[in-house]
């Protein structure tokens, strides 16, 4: 019998598998640099995922654009609607630079920052950011994705299941009452893993919403604001992210004197990569949830089980799912509800779905030459996106 999954996992996994089919597009079109495919060995930028284009890069204006000159990092925050922004790791991969603003209107004092004296490493809202030349050239090679990553689903699951994905999506996206940016916010284990809160909705300001198509929001936007506006209020009842939750959490056991899992089996049954998962149960260990010790089935590597305050933690986030989804009933209308869900399973399918499952799966594979051939995929996908400060991938790769 056929279980669907949850909602939250149902938009995770969707907007999972377009990331990487749009990531691999991103890699295929442009010169960059990894440690292993076509990248290895370059001098280009690197490689990074689409969260970058998504809540920064896009943001940004280019030699005589609006904001060619530079935007400043306030201003990106308010285009972007998020502060979760990686711009350190932007600069140090060769996208942006960000300098004071005295520096390019003149002034006087110190190093010519006005009289300012800066704080090593220190930021302010006035300094600007501006795309290196290496950025505008991904910016251009970014803009068209969007419109080609869907122009494929279209012809792979029809265009009937995606334009009723984009209504149900859409009726739900209309009805929030606060600012979400165009794709998740980057996951820092220092807060813990949970998403920002954010303003209250007003009008769009300039460079906010779709280049594709203006007045139309991406299908990962849409995917991506539902998704977090869900993390959201399940995270309003929860000490323990959703991301946390949903992954490394979800698939423990082992309370008590229970087995427990072998840590090098977690990157198969989350779906998220090794860091990603070392990243959880760190947090988990440090709150009390697991335990780590030698496996004793071998002679080498570790198992990481849940205590009981663990355990209870497992239950709660399986509560607080079913909770949740009843408050959205309650918020958008059952009807409503129902139809994203179909329209959801449609195109996702579920994790016993081997036909559905398949059209998804097969717009992930790699390049030949791309990063992700090189490695092992795993063997299901998250049941939500770990969007890490080390690139943005979705998977935390």
């Amino acid at each position: 019998m056929t279980t669907r999954l949850h909602l939250s996992a149902l938009l995770s996994q969707a907007l999972v598998a377009y990331t990487i089919e749009f990531d691999n597009e991103f890699e295929h079109r442009t010169t960059h640099q990894t440690t292993v495919g076509t990248g290895a060995g370059s001098r280009g930028p690197w490689l990074v995922s689409q969260v970058m284009w998504e809540n920064v890069m896009r943001h940004l204006g280019d030699e005589g654009d609006e904001g060619g000159d530079g935007v400043s990092i306030e201003d990106l925050h308010a285009r972007a609607r998020t502060t979760h922004d990686s711009l350190s790791g932007l600069q140090r991969w060769g996208y942006v630079v960000v300098e004071p603003a005295a520096t390019r209107v003149g002034g006087g004092g110190q190093g010519g920052q006005g009289g300012r004296v800066r704080r090593a490493g220190g930021r302010h809202g006035d300094d600007l950011v501006r795309p290196t030349r290496a950025g505008r050239i991904a910016r251009e090679t970014w803009r068209p994705l969007a419109a080609d990553i869907e122009e494929r689903w279209r012809e792979r699951f029809g265009e009937g299941s995606i334009e009723a994905l984009r209504a149900s999506l859409q009726a739900v996206v209309d009805q929030f009452d606060v600012d979400l940016p165009l794709y998740l916010p980057i996951v820092y284990p220092t807060q813990n893993g949970k998403a920002e809160i954010f303003a209250p909705a007003t009008a769009p300001g300039p460079g906010t919403e779709s280049d594709a198509t203006p007045g139309r929001l991406d299908l990962s936007a849409l995917l991506a604001r539902t998704l977090l506006q869900f993390t959201l209020d399940f995270e309003g009842q929860s000490r323990i992210s959703l991301p946390i939750s949903a992954n490394t959490l979800r698939v423990l056991g082992g309370s008590g004197a229970g087995p427990g899992v072998r840590v090098r089996d977690l990157p198969g049954l989350t779906g998220v990569s090794k860091e990603a998962n070392a990243m959880a149960v760190g947090f988990l260990e440090r709150r009390g949830c697991v335990v780590t010790e030698a496996d004793p089935s071998a002679t080498r590597g570790k198992i990481v089980r849940l205590t009981a305050k663990g355990q209870a933690a497992q239950d709660k986030y399986r509560r607080l799912l079913a909770a949740t989804r009843e408050q959205w009933d309650q918020r958008f209308g059952p009807a409503r509800m129902e139809t994203l869900l179909t329209s959801l399973v449609e195109v996702v399918g579920e994790e016993d779905d081997e036909p559905r499952r398949s059209r998804l799966l097969a717009g992930m594979k790699p390049y030949p030459d791309g990063w992700r051939a090189s490695v092992r995929s795993p063997g299901t996908l998250p049941h939500y996106p770990m969007v890490l400060h080390r690139g943005g991938y979705p998977d935390g790769a």
